[in-house]
């Protein structure tokens, strides 16, 4: 079963970086940070794209679990 999340990075993260995070919708929020949002499969799928972030020199600010919309996990 997937989980959708919300993550919160300081700073615009460029918007063709979509893909590179697993298909993540990228949102520049006014205050100056990016929130990318999308389905995982499993807590392992996360952690992975964690590290990621983490292997960039990005700043995290906040992971949230905020759903299974139904329409982000039929396509993983």
């Amino acid at each position: 079963m997937c989980e959708t999340y919300e993550i919160r990075l300081k700073g615009h993260l460029d918007c063709r970086w979509s893909d590179w995070f697993d298909g993540f919708a990228i949102h520049h929020q006014e205050d100056g940070t990016t929130l990318l949002t999308g389905a995982v499969t499993d807590q392992a799928a996360l952690h992975g794209l964690l590290m990621k972030m983490r292997d960039l020199g990005l700043t995290l600010l906040s992971v949230n679990q905020v759903g299974v919309p139904q329409s982000l996990c039929e396509h993983l």
